[in-house]
């Protein structure tokens, strides 16, 4: 029997909302390209399209649609973060999402792992400003500390020229050096996804 494919949700974390073009989703969309490649079903999820509530309960409330996108992760094996540059940090609805995973670490599966263990998470960065290794090395603690695994590599970034406004989307190709670095965040997540669903860690009881 044939075991069902790996999946991602890609949550792209920046501020303009739907339809205006932004160049985290294109990034997104470019390691869920890759994903696909290696047999991956993805999703993506412009998160200031949905109302977000603040805090650090896996439900805020009335008015609060993180519990259905939330709902998407736990169902999905690998988690694509995409966020602009914005004064050299991850925009603040990166952060809200962060914040809003935070509630994962006191929910706990039968074997006492928090429900995100076993899970896999990329970070994708794009601004015409500098930052994109801080910010990855941010996330990548965060989602670390929630309980996502990070697969070698697991990173892809692009920065515009220092104080000039170019943006992501407006390059005429994606340079070799990101696309490869797409490529191999994408094909190692998908690979530790696979490992992880045939070997979960051990229980924490």
């Amino acid at each position: 029997m044939t075991a069902p494919a790996l999946t991602a949700v890609a949550l792209v974390c920046s501020l303009k909302p739907s339809p205006a073009p932004s160049s985290s989703e294109l990034m997104a969309e470019h390691v869920c390209e890759r994903l696909r490649s290696h047999g991956v079903k993805t999703e993506s999820v412009r998160c200031v399209d949905f109302a977000i509530s603040p805090g650090v309960q896996a439900d805020m409330g009335d008015g609060d649609e993180w519990p259905g996108i939330r709902e998407k992760l736990l169902k999905c094996d690998i988690l694509v973060l995409a966020t602009p540059v914005w004064l050299g940090h991850p925009s603040s609805v990166a952060q809200c999402v962060l914040e809003r995973l935070d509630a994962e670490l006191s929910t706990t599966d039968d074997a006492e792992r928090p429900v995100m263990v076993g899970k896999v998470a990329v970070v994708a960065v794009v601004g015409n400003e500098d930052g994109a290794h801080k910010i990855v090395a941010d996330c990548f603690q965060g989602l670390n500390d929630i309980g996502y695994t990070i697969p070698a590599q697991g990173c892809t970034y692009w920065n515009g020229e220092a104080m000039q406004s170019k943006d992501y989307n407006d390059l005429d190709e994606v340079p070799e050096a990101v696309a490869s670095a797409t490529a191999a965040a994408a094909r190692n997540a998908a690979h530790m996804a696979a490992v992880l669903r045939e070997r979960q860690y051990p229980p924490y009881q």
